[in-house]
């Protein structure tokens, strides 16, 4: 069976966060910046001063056929929550995106 390759972004908000994960997150904000984000494998989470928001972007490959968006959007919240499990940081409204690679048609001149 082959394979297709998305591109996932999940969002949501932060909730219930206390001083120490504020502070946490605040110092390591410069690794979380927009600029510095990707689509990676490992999954790349943004947030920005305010920690009110936060978005992940991951690439995900998922075998062909049908629920095949709905399986690369599961796998890509999988990897947020793991990121913010890890980071020990709560949320809710998670919501996600997805788009097939393989599908995008790129015009060159």
């Amino acid at each position: 069976m082959s394979s297709r390759t998305y591109r996932v972004v999940v969002r949501g908000v932060l909730d219930g966060l206390d001083d120490d994960r504020r502070a946490w997150l605040r110092a390591h904000a410069a690794e979380h910046d927009l600029f510095a984000s990707a689509f990676t494998e490992e999954g790349s989470t943004t947030y920005d001063s305010t920690l009110t928001a936060f978005s992940h972007r991951v690439v995900v490959r998922v075998d062909a056929g049908p629920g095949e968006e709905a399986e690369a959007c599961t796998a890509g919240e999988l990897s947020a929550l793991q990121w913010l499990e890890d980071a020990g940081v709560g949320f809710r409204r998670l919501r996600s995106t997805a788009t097939c690679t393989d599908d995008v048609v790129v015009r060159r001149r």
